[in-house]
């Protein structure tokens, strides 16, 4: 069984940054991507960041040249640098790991920005 597990999120003022840190433990095979997702109140879960075993990395628009992906998928960690955190950045963010045949969430990490 696979776990993902977050930290680093809190609350923090519009303009300042955030670490988060995604460790799996378990059976975790081989992962092939790792990537962040986040969650607002009454929207859909989408894409924040992904990297891929390869080290190339695909980020939303809302978030290029702020946030920066990391991660050793070959030992099962990835991170999100966040950086000029803003009101709308605000959300529930996910861990998620990708190999050949499953995928796999994260319980989610609240990062909240005021104004």
């Amino acid at each position: 069984q696979v776990q993902l597990v977050e930290s680093g999120g809190g609350l923090v003022q519009a303009g300042e940054s955030l670490r988060l840190s995604c460790a799996a433990s378990g059976t975790t095979g081989k992962f092939i991507a790792m990537g962040w997702y986040r969650q607002a109140p009454g929207k859909q879960r989408e894409l924040v960041a992904i990297i891929t075993l390869g080290g190339g990395t695909n980020y939303a628009d809302s978030v290029k040249g702020r946030f920066t992906i990391s991660a050793e998928i070959a030992k099962n960690t990835a991170y999100l640098q966040m950086n000029s955190l803003k009101p709308e950045d605000t959300a529930v963010y996910y861990c998620n790991a990708r190999s050949f045949n499953n995928e796999f969430w994260g319980q989610g990490t609240q990062v909240t920005v005021s104004s």
